[in-house]
């Protein structure tokens, strides 16, 4: 359970306002654990009120494991999926190579604030909480 003590602090440390695009998150599934991005995605929800979630190749499964994680618990709903092919050049192979990418739009339900004030109640009463 410590570890995702320690993905909650370091999502609540990001700065969204540095982000380009206020409510993209540009998943890879090599740099940050799922539910840090589970986490991450709750935050950008609480301030935006939707979160894109972005992602190429291999880390698609990884978005979609986000999606369905936040539908399934009641925290999002599903607005809009994108699929597409983009080129990215490969310096390994000194040629363009085609990647699969996904986008997919989530909206906050109309119950994610209480969800989100339980969670945090839970988690206070567990200890978890700052002292």
């Amino acid at each position: 359970m410590a570890q995702m003590e320690e993905i909650t602090e370091g999502v609540n440390k990001i700065n969204i306002a540095d982000s380009p695009k206020k409510n993209r998150i540009q998943v890879s599934n090599t740099k940050k654990p799922l539910f840090f991005y589970v986490n991450l995605s709750k935050r950008y929800l609480q301030q935006n009120d939707e979160v894109e979630l972005s992602a190429l190749g291999m880390a698609i499964s990884t978005v979609v494991s986000i999606a369905e994680i936040l539908k399934n618990n009641g925290f999002a709903v599903e607005k809009k999926i994108t699929t597409s092919t983009v080129e990215i050049k490969d310096d390994s192979r000194g040629r363009p190579v085609q990647k699969a990418k996904i986008e997919i739009v989530l909206g906050k339900t109309a119950n994610f604030d209480e969800l989100m004030a339980a969670a945090a109640q839970e988690s206070a009463e567990n200890g978890n909480g700052e002292d």
